[in-house]
């Protein structure tokens, strides 16, 4: 046996094993990273991660590109290695008395055998624990002789990708584009739970994200001050009964109407009215009436916002279809449905969701349907109703009273309290089954 020839296809074999592992860790590199993180890096002056965002830039070229490698790569080592190693078993055999085709037989199996678990161990799982591990470290330790290496074998990637684009559409499948592969909403959802779940984002960002994707579903309607909360200035009161209104509300702005609330013309903002009321002047309510934004209920929650932002108002009336006024809806009133309840100084609101025990809670009655399935698991589906209050008073058929009830899916739901005719607050027993699906004591703290 001539030692040097074997010994060079030994060293082949090594070589080909790491180019396997090259080119599986280079293809895993590239699936991994987060483009986001190699901009941030090229910002930081990190001149390999130029190469690194080419190859992202271009994923199935580079893809193939680490196909063909892995492919010439496991050819090289069947063709090299099995012989290689097969001529250094033989010996053996023929010592054993073997015949020399049995012989032969045996050392070509076993040569199979030992190439393969190197190919697998060390030309495939290794780089690619490697590469899962230090996704950014080896990507940029690779990605220069990786950009090479895609030059040189161009033409051939170009070919071979052109005759199974051919046959795919033959097949009726069409190549997906390099920008296709995006992320529903449903899916940037499920990745935010289990970004949560591994401690990578916090409680807060989760929530924040899960409210933004809510909030493009929202109406107008769904996130008025409805018209029997809103708090107005008439034209016919007096000056001191408009002062006493300012005082004991503590409101910035104020709907400003004539007769009654479909005839609002306009808003005035509390900061205009002092310098006249400082000088002691007769307060004309007419003189400070601000133009006010008007917008039907059906408006999309996103549109809302944009279309205040384009026209400088911090507040929009919301009109039904039939022009009457439906509610009025604040920029505050938009930022809450993503931030949660923003309170000043001056907020003496009771919470949205008040805990009296395991299964009993007490909610505001202006809570949307979702809303309640989110916080209680109670799933109400209802066209014609958008809150928990109207859905109950819908149920009721008739003017409520406190302690009236309602049944729905194993939960109760009473009349807590009543301002006239309107149902404010609900209270909610729920039933062991629903506590047994939810981890309630994880939601207390209300909304």
């Amino acid at each position: 046996m001539d030692i040097l020839p074997t010994l060079l296809d030994l060293l082949l074999v090594v070589f080909l094993i790491f180019m396997n592992g090259f080119f599986v860790a280079a293809e895993f590199c590239c699936v991994k990273i987060r483009p986001s993180r190699l901009e941030t890096l090229i910002a930081e002056g990190v001149s390999r991660a130029k190469y690194a965002k080419q190859l992202t830039d271009h994923l199935d070229s580079s893809l193939s590109v680490t196909q063909l490698g892995i492919t010439l790569a496991s050819l090289g080592l069947g063709w090299v290695g099995e012989p290689a190693i097969a001529v250094l078993i033989l010996p053996a055999t023929q010592h054993m008395g073997l015949p020399d085709e049995v012989g032969h037989t045996v050392a070509l199996a076993i040569a199979f055998t030992l190439i393969t678990s190197l190919h697998i161990v060390l030309g495939e799982l290794t780089p690619k624990s490697m590469a899962i591990a230090n996704v950014e470290r080896i990507l940029l330790a690779i990605s220069f002789p990786m950009v090479l290496f895609g030059r040189v074998m161009r033409p051939f990637v170009w070919v071979l990708n052109t005759v199974a684009n051919h046959i795919s559409r033959k097949l009726g499948y069409e190549a997906k584009g390099e920008n296709e592969d995006a992320h529903t909403e449903e899916e940037i959802r499920l990745l935010m739970k289990e970004s949560y779940r591994q401690g990578l984002i916090n409680s807060t960002e989760a929530d924040f994200v899960d409210k933004v994707f809510s909030f493009t579903e929202l109406n107008a309607r769904e996130i008025m001050v409805p018209r029997t909360d809103m708090i107005c200035l008439y034209l016919d009161d007096s000056p001191a009964e408009r002062i006493k209104t300012i005082i004991e509300e503590q409101q910035t702005r104020y709907p400003v109407c004539y007769e009654d609330k479909d005839h609002i013309i306009g808003f005035i903002h509390v900061k205009d009215l002092l310098p006249p009321l400082m000088r002691g002047e007769r307060l004309n309510l007419r003189r400070y009436i601000r133009k006010a934004l008007i917008v039907p209920e059906s408006m999309d929650g996103s549109i809302l916002l944009r279309t205040m932002q384009e026209q400088g108002s911090q507040l929009a009336i919301v009109v039904d279809e039939y022009g009457g006024t439906a509610g009025m809806v604040t920029v505050e009133d938009i930022i809450e449905q993503i931030v949660g309840d923003i309170r000043d100084e001056f907020d003496v609101e009771r919470e949205s969701v008040e805990w009296r025990g395991l299964d009993i809670c007490s909610i505001d009655a202006k809570l949307l349907l979702e809303e309640v399935d989110d916080l209680l698991g109670v799933c109400i589906v209802d066209e014609d109703v958008d809150s928990i209050g109207g859905w109950l008073y819908d149920q009721l058929g008739e003017a409520p009273r406190v302690g009236q009830m309602a049944a729905h899916a194993g939960a109760l739901l009473y009349v807590e309290e009543v301002d006239g005719i309107r149902i404010t607050r609900v209270l909610v027993r729920l039933s062991h089954t629903m506590l047994v699906v939810q981890e309630l004591p994880a939601a207390h703290g209300g909304k």
